[in-house]
C-alpha cells in the first residue's frame, strides 16, 4: 500500500518519495506493535496497546524526546533587570545556549514555535528577528502563538505533534513575555469589539478582569484569604529555599543587558537571578494587604502571580532521530491537553485539563512525582489542589507564580525547564504541568524524565 502510495508512472522514485516511504513504514510498525501472534487457546490475535497522545506507554523510537530545557532568569516588570530589555534580546541567547549545550546541527531544525500574548501578531516578526540574533539560520521557519497564559505550552505541543505527525523530526519550542514594554490590556480596544457581545452571556463573560475571576473562584469553591495567603507565603519560602540550595542554576541562562536609570544612562548588567522571591513574606504580612480587584474579596498582590519579564525554550526531537545524531535525551512528552471551562470560573481550567492529560498517556493523579501548576492565583491554584486531591508536598516544589512571576507567553515552557531538573535531583519519573487560560480553559501536559 506504502509503495502503492507513492510509486510514480515510468517505475523512478522521486528523492521526496523517500520521506513518505519511511513516514508509511513507522505508521505500518505502529500498527503491528497492536496486532500480536494468536495464542494456541484461541484466543483474538488483536490486542489493544495502551496509547498516548504523543509518545506511547513504553519507550520507542517515536516518541517525542526532549533534549534540552532553558530559560532565562525572571525579572520584575517595569522596574527589574529586563525593564529595558526587548523580547528579541531575552529569546537570542536562549537560541544560542540551546544549540552550545546540546551541539544540534541547527540546519536540523525543522521549525521553530514561539508563544507570546501582548506582542501585535504574537510577536511573529520580533521572534523571528531573535532567532537571527541568536545565531540560527534563515532556512528554519518561525511561527507564534497565542493561547494566552498557556502558550509557551502550546508551543511545545505544536511541535511536539509535528514530530509526532512526520512533518519535522526536530523542532524548537518556547515562549516570551514583556510584561514591561507590552501591557495585558495594551492591544484592547473595546470600541472595535462587536456591538453583539452584550447580547450574548458567554462572550461578555470573555471580559471580565483577570482578578473577579479568580474572586469567583474563590466564593463558588469556598477557598478563605487565609487558605490563599498560605500558599502565597509558602510559594516564596520555596523558591527562597531553592535559590539558595543553587536549585535553578540548571535552568537559567543569564543574560546580558541594559538598564536605564531615571536620568535614561544606561548600565551593562546581568541578569543571573529570578527576581521575584520576597524574604520575610510571611502569611501574616500578606494578611495586612487590602484586596485588589473588589471591595470585601480575598485577592491581593500578594496572592497573585507577579508582572514579570522572561523567556523560555525547549528542543524537543523524534527519539530515533535523537538518537542517531547523539542529542542528548533528558525526558519525553508524555501527553497534552486542552479544554474549556467556564470564562467566569476561569481559573479552575487545571482542575479539568490536568485529568484529560494523564488519561491520554493513561495515568493517574497519584502516579505523578511532580505537578508545575502556574499560581495564576492563590485561589485557582489551591482549588485545583484540593479538587484533585494532590499532595501539597508534590505542587510547585520550587515555588511557583506567586514567588517567581508570570511573563505570560513563557511560563508554559518555564515551568517545563523547571521540572525536569527537580526531576532528576530527586531521582523521580513523571512530571505535570498545568496551566489556567484567560477567557475559559487550561492546559497541562505530562512530561517524564529519563535522566
Amino acid at each position: 500500500l506504502a509503495q502503492a502510495r507513492i510509486q510514480p508512472p515510468g517505475g523512478s522514485v522521486p528523492p521526496q518519495s523517500v520521506s513518505w516511504t519511511f513516514i508509511a513504514m513507522q505508521r505500518l510498525q505502529t500498527l503491528v506493535r497492536h496486532v500480536r501472534p494468536a495464542t494456541q487457546d484461541g484466543t483474538s490475535p488483536l490486542h489493544a496497546a495502551p496509547t498516548a497522545s504523543m509518545s506511547s506507554t513504553e519507550r520507542s523510537d517515536d516518541d517525542v524526546v526532549i533534549c534540552s530545557a532553558l530559560r532565562t532568569p525572571i525579572a520584575k516588570a517595569r522596574r527589574g533587570g529586563f525593564k529595558d530589555t526587548p523580547c528579541e534580546d531575552m529569546l537570542a541567547p536562549l537560541f544560542k545556549a540551546t544549540v552550545e549545550r546540546t551541539k544540534v546541527d541547527p540546519k536540523l531544525i525543522g521549525d521553530i514555535q514561539i508563544g507570546n500574548v501582548s506582542q501585535p501578531g504574537a510577536g511573529a516578526t520580533t521572534s523571528r528577528m531573535s532567532q537571527f540574533l541568536g545565531g540560527l539560520p534563515f532556512d528554519i521557519p518561525l511561527s507564534t502563538v497565542n493561547r494566552q497564559c498557556s502558550s509557551g505550552l502550546q508551543a511545545v505541543a505544536n511541535i511536539a505533534s509535528n514530530i509526532k505527525a512526520g512533518v519535522i523530526d526536530i523542532g524548537l519550542a518556547g515562549g516570551v513575555e514583556s510584561m514591561t514594554m507590552y501591557g495585558m490590556a495594551d492591544s484592547i480596544d473595546l470600541n472595535k469589539f462587536s456591538t453583539h457581545i452584550v447580547d450574548n452571556e458567554l462572550a461578555a463573560a470573555c471580559l471580565t478582569p483577570m482578578g473577579i475571576t479568580s474572586e469567583n473562584v474563590a466564593a463558588k469553591y469556598g477557598i478563605s484569604r487565609e487558605t490563599q495567603d498560605t500558599l502565597a507565603a509558602a510559594s516564596h519560602a520555596k523558591a527562597l529555599a531553592a535559590q539558595k540550595a543553587g536549585l535553578f542554576q540548571d535552568e537559567i541562562v543569564p543574560v546580558t543587558t541594559k538598564v536605564k536609570d531615571a536620568k535614561g544612562v544606561a548600565t551593562d548588567i546581568t541578569v543571573s537571578v529570578d527576581e521575584g522571591p520576597r524574604a520575610g513574606t510571611t502569611v501574616q504580612s500578606l494578611g495586612g494587604l487590602k484586596p485588589a480587584f473588589k471591595a470585601g474579596g480575598s485577592t491581593t498582590a500578594g496572592n497573585a502571580s507577579q508582572v514579570s519579564d522572561g523567556a523560555s525554550l525547549v528542543l524537543l526531537a523524534r527519539r530515533s532521530v535523537a538518537q542517531k545524531l547523539g542529542l542528548p535525551i533528558i525526558g519525553r512528552f508524555r501527553s497534552y491537553a486542552v479544554v474549556g471551562v467556564d470564562p467566569l470560573l476561569m481559573g479552575i481550567g487545571p482542575a479539568v485539563a490536568i485529568p484529560a492529560a494523564l488519561s491520554k498517556a493513561n495515568l493517574s493523579v497519584n502516579d505523578v512525582d511532580i505537578f508545575e501548576i502556574n499560581e495564576a492565583f492563590a485561589s485557582q491554584a489551591t482549588m485545583t489542589v484540593e479538587h484533585l486531591k494532590i499532595p501539597m508536598d508534590k505542587v510547585n516544589p520550587k515555588g511557583g507564580a506567586i514567588a517567581l512571576g508570570h511573563p505570560l507567553g513563557c511560563t508554559g515552557s518555564r515551568q517545563i525547564a523547571t521540572l525536569l531538573p527537580e526531576l532528576k535531583r530527586t531521582g523521580k519519573k513523571l512530571g505535570v504541568v498545568s496551566m489556567c487560560i484567560g477567557t475559559g480553559m487550561g492546559a497541562a501536559g505530562v512530561i517524564e524524565s529519563e535522566q
